[in-house]
């Protein structure tokens, strides 16, 4: 059976900013791949109701993953509705114990979104209780000891909530992907015209390719990157177990000691 990877970010289109570079290398060094946002989009328009954007972000979330054969897992909330709370921890934690991912990529656990730093939160006490059985999921799902390995992407913008730069312990060169990153995130087209608007952000798509450069410039070797920061291994595997390095190593540059 393949190792999986699996990404899990707040909203339909996270995952295609920050992270998708290195899931499409995972994919491509032999990694199952699964993605899942855990809010639905639902807050993402001027114009329709909570209930059709949701349905019009699905649909454009499932033809990104359809771009690289990833499964896509459904949302479990509304946007702004992310709180790290039993009810939603056990369905998190469910989905994880059904994927038994080797490598797990999240968002940072500092953003300017609380939504963002609330599934991150979520997500890492997900994978801890994925072995323990006397942790009920929703719906109920068998425990799992398996190893997994948490990082996390670099926060949007690059910078903390206090402005301060946020330095990766390693980035991943993603110059060769870049092209097929662009297509996964141009299919969300409603979320382009709802930054446009409630945002002022000119240029969706060049937004993100700015900020690959920009790591690639302070931290790679490449044109493009994306920035990771390997959680702390307590609870999840042994110490020296880096599946993503393992895998990616010739992509990888590190940064600092992670």
């Amino acid at each position: 059976m393949p190792k999986a990877a699996f990404a899990i970010a707040a909203h339909p289109d996270d995952i295609e900013i920050m992270m998708a570079g290195t899931l499409i290398m995972l994919g491509r060094a032999g990694y199952e791949l699964h993605v899942m946002h855990v809010a639905d989009g639902s807050c993402g328009s001027a114009t329709l109701d909570a209930g059709a954007i949701a349905a019009v972000r699905l649909a454009e979330a499932r033809a990104a993953a359809a771009l690289i054969g990833a499964t896509h897992h459904p949302p479990l909330a509304a946007d702004l509705e992310i709180f790290y709370e039993r009810p939603l921890l056990t369905r998190l934690a469910a989905v994880v114990r059904e994927v038994a991912p080797e490598i797990l990529l999240l968002p940072s656990l500092e953003d300017y979104m609380e939504d963002h730093a609330n599934t991150a939160r979520l997500a890492v006490t997900a994978a801890f209780t994925r072995g323990m059985r006397n942790f009920a999921t929703d719906p109920p799902r068998r425990p799992g000891d398996q190893p997994v390995a948490l990082y996390h992407a670099l926060p949007y913008g690059l910078r903390d909530p206090l402005r301060r730069l946020a330095i990766p312990h390693f980035v991943i060169d993603i110059a060769a992907v870049l092209t097929l990153k662009r297509a996964m995130l141009a299919c969300h087209r409603s979320q382009k015209e709802w930054l446009d608007r409630s945002q002022g952000i000119d240029s969706y798509l060049t937004n993100m390719e700015t900020m690959a450069a920009e790591v690639g410039r302070r931290w790679g070797r490449g044109a493009a990157a994306e920035g990771w920061r390997r959680h702390l291994h307590l609870g999840f595997a042994d110490e020296n177990f880096d599946p993503l390095g393992a895998a990616l190593a010739g992509r990888m540059t590190v940064c600092e000691q992670s």
